[in-house]
C-alpha cells in the first residue's frame, strides 16, 4: 500500500476561497492503484482559530500551526488585502513562528499571492519564483534577492514551487501529483476535475487578447490549432497552418501570438513535447516511435527537446514516471 502524502494547507487572514480550495480539490482526487487516497490534505491557521475569507464568509479550521510540523507538503494560498502585513514585505510574530514549524525535508508551495508570505520568511532568497502578474512589480521591489520569473505558470526549484494567479495553482497542484505519481494519475486527477491534464510551467499567465474591430474580419486560429493538435506527427508548416486558417503568413502569425501568447512554432514545440510526455508515461512505445507520433521525427530531436526543457533525456523521464505510476 502506497503511504499517504500529508498536505497542510496554511488558511492566513483574508484567505481567498478558490484558492484555499484548491490543494484539497486536486489532491484528494488522486486515488493509487488498490482505490486508496495518495494524498490527506488538512487546514490550519497560524493560531488555530477561525479566520476572515476575502468573501463575506469566516472560515473555522480544526488545526493550529502544530500541523506543519508533520506535514510532507506545506501549501501557502492568497489573500486578498494589500493592507495585510506580507504584501508589505514583513510577517507578524504569529506567521513566522507558524512557518518555523515546517519540519526540514518538508516541501512548501505557494499560490498567486502566498508567495509573498515565503519571499517575507526569507524561503525564497536567491531561489526562483513567481506569483500573480498583478503583484510582479511590487513583489520585485520588495525581495530584490528572489530570481523572480514574471509571467510563468508556476515554478518548481525542487522543494520550494510557486505558482501565479488563480487557476495558475491548479496547474501546479497537477504537476505535484505528475511529479510524485506519474502522468497516469495526474491524467486522471484532471478527467475527474475537468480540467487541462498539463499546462507547462513556462507558459505565459496572461496574453493580453486583441479584440478586432467590427467588419474587420473576426477569425480565429483556434480551429487551425485543433486541427493540429490531431497532425502532430505530420511536418506542420507555417505556410500551411496559415492557408488552412485563411489567413496570410504575416496575419495568421500575429492573431496566434495574440490568442497564445507564443509564435506558431514555439506552440508546435510545447505541444508536441506534451504528447511525448504522454506516451512516454503512458505506452510502451520505443522512443524512436515516440519521438515520429509526436511530431519530432527523431529520436536525437526528441533527446534535445526533454533535455532543453526538462533536463532529462526520454529513457530517464519515462523510467522515473513509469516507475512512481506502477
Amino acid at each position: 500500500m502506497t503511504a499517504v502524502h500529508r498536505v497542510a494547507v496554511l488558511a492566513l487572514d483574508r484567505v481567498i476561497a478558490f484558492e484555499l480550495g484548491i490543494p484539497s480539490r486536486i489532491f484528494e482526487s488522486a486515488i493509487g492503484p488498490d482505490g486508496n487516497p495518495l494524498y490527506r490534505v488538512e487546514t490550519c491557521t497560524v493560531d488555530g482559530r477561525p479566520v476572515a475569507s476575502s468573501s463575506d464568509f469566516r472560515i473555522a479550521v480544526d488545526h493550529g500551526p502544530e500541523l506543519l510540523e508533520r506535514a510532507d507538503t506545506v501549501v501557502v494560498p492568497a489573500a486578498r488585502d494589500l493592507g495585510l502585513p506580507y504584501l508589505e514585505g514583513r510577517l507578524t510574530p504569529e506567521m513566522a513562528a507558524a512557518l518555523a514549524r515546517i519540519r526540514p525535508g518538508a516541501r512548501v508551495v505557494s499560490i498567486c499571492t502566498g508567495a509573498f508570505v515565503l519571499a517575507a520568511a526569507g524561503l525564497l532568497d536567491g531561489r526562483p519564483a513567481t506569483t500573480h502578474w498583478r503583484y510582479t512589480d511590487r513583489f520585485a521591489a520588495l525581495f530584490p534577492q528572489v530570481q523572480l520569473a514574471p509571467d510563468v505558470l508556476y515554478t518548481d526549484d525542487g522543494d520550494l514551487l510557486t505558482s501565479g494567479g488563480v487557476a495558475a495553482g491548479v496547474d501546479l497542484c497537477l504537476h505535484l501529483v505528475r511529479r510524485d505519481h506519474g502522468g497516469a494519475v495526474a491524467n486522471q486527477v484532471a478527467r475527474t476535475c475537468i480540467v487541462p491534464p498539463w499546462r507547462e510551467g513556462g507558459q505565459r499567465q496572461y496574453v493580453d487578447l486583441h479584440v478586432p474591430a467590427a467588419g474587420a474580419g473576426t477569425g480565429s486560429t483556434a480551429p487551425t490549432r485543433s486541427w493540429a493538435l490531431e497532425h502532430l506527427a505530420e511536418p506542420l508548416v507555417l505556410r500551411e497552418l496559415a492557408d488552412r486558417a485563411g489567413m496570410s503568413v504575416r496575419t495568421f502569425t500575429r492573431r496566434f501570438r495574440e490568442e497564445t501568447g507564443s509564435s506558431p512554432g514555439q506552440w508546435l514545440t510545447v505541444q508536441r513535447t506534451a504528447r511525448a510526455r504522454e506516451l512516454l508515461e503512458l505506452t510502451d512505445l520505443s522512443i524512436d516511435q515516440v519521438a515520429r507520433q509526436s511530431g519530432f521525427g527523431t529520436a536525437a530531436s526528441l533527446r534535445a527537446q526533454l533535455r532543453g526543457r526538462l533536463d532529462v533525456p526520454p529513457s530517464t523521464y519515462r523510467r522515473t514516471f513509469r516507475t512512481v505510476a506502477s
